[in-house]
Formats: C-alpha cells, structure tokens, sequence
C-alpha cells in the first residue's frame, strides 16, 4: 500500500465500513481527524501498512468509520484484554485490602496505577488469597506510611518449603526485589528503600 496520504477517505477503504476495526487516521490540526485506510484486520496490519505506505503522520485506531469519514473511535478488543488482565491482577490483593479505604482514596488509586504498570512490564501479583504458589509482587497499602509497601515473593517451593534457603535464593529474591522497584521507578513513581529490607515504599511521583 503506497501515497496513503494522497488520497481520500474512501479511496482505500475495504469491506463493510460500519464495523468496528482497525483504521489508518491522519491526525488533522483543525477540523476532523481523516480515516485514509482501512479496515485491517488487526492493530499490526494497520501498523504495518503505515510503515509501507508513503503517508504522513497516520496512526492506527480502532473504530467506526463516520458518514463525514472520521472515525469513532471504540475500545479495542486488545484493550478490552488488557483490562480483564488488569482486573484478574488486582483479584489477587489480599482480601479486604482496602476496607480502609474510600474509593476515591489516593492509596486505592495508587495500587491501581502501580498494578497497571506491573502488568505492563509483565510482574504478576502474588495471588494472596490462597490460590497461588508461584509468587509474584506483594502490594500492601499503608496508611501510616502513605504509600504501598511492595516486596518480591518467590515460589513457595523456595519461600516455604526449603528447610534452609541457599545462598542463590537469597540473591535471586534480593534482585527481583529491586528489579521491582526500578520498574517502579521508571513509571515514574517515588520510590524509597525500607531499612533492613528488600521492601520499598512507593508514593506518588512528584
């Protein structure tokens, strides 16, 4: 697909245009953005023939394409996934973790935020309430300390069931905790050692 920023709206444009789907959408700075292809198949089709095509600066959104060729944009099905992801993430928090907590407390958006960035760089939560052996990050909201206490815990097969962990394990736990933190600190959260631990307290950034 070639000179995608020459032509009109309907000029590459496939298929039943009332779906919903992926779209090349050229950015407008006054006025509506314009659909120039589409639809493709998935966000990597859509990416993909932005890359060929000689256009301008053209992204690909999910949508529906508008009777004046604008698009109305719509959650992607791969978002859709990522929330589920994110809501099954947070069922893992220990249970009544925010009984404490109003709803729109910034603790509980903290936590939120701090899962999703988790999430995004692919850490799991640990499954506290009872179903998991495999570790993961430990999230623990502290009121006193106004911010989340967060440690790495490792599979209870190193966690629990050796009589003696081995030096490699302490060093592994030690690494994952501040791999953790670094994460944390890159999606520019404030982030602070707790003496004697492999914890950290995290805050909002600044």
């Amino acid at each position: 697909m070639t000179g995608l920023s020459g032509l009109t709206s309907g000029d590459v444009l496939l298929g039943d245009v009332r779906r919903p789907g992926w779209w090349l959408v050229e950015r407008a700075h006054v006025g509506l953005d314009r659909i120039v292809a589409g639809p493709f198949g998935d966000r990597t089709e859509a990416a993909w023939a932005a890359v060929q095509g000689s256009a301008g600066e053209v992204t690909p959104e999910y949508g529906v394409r508008a009777a004046d060729g604008s698009l109305s944009r719509r959650t992607s099905p791969e978002e859709c996934s990522w929330f589920e992801l994110l809501e099954e993430q947070l069922d893992r928090l220990p249970e009544g973790w925010d009984g404490e907590l109003p709803d729109d407390h910034p603790l509980a958006t903290l936590v939120v935020e701090m899962t999703a960035a988790l999430t995004d760089a692919g850490l799991p939560l640990h499954d506290a309430r009872g179903g998991g052996l495999a570790g993961g990050v430990c999230l623990a909201p502290e009121l006193v300390l106004g911010g989340v206490v967060v440690t790495w815990r490792q599979h209870d097969r190193t966690s629990l069931e050796r009589a003696a962990s081995t030096e490699a394990d302490t060093l592994v736990h030690q690494v994952m905790g501040r791999a953790v933190a670094e994460v944390l600190s890159l999606r520019s959260f404030a982030v602070e050692r707790l003496e004697g631990s492999t914890g950290v307290v995290v805050r909002w950034g600044a």
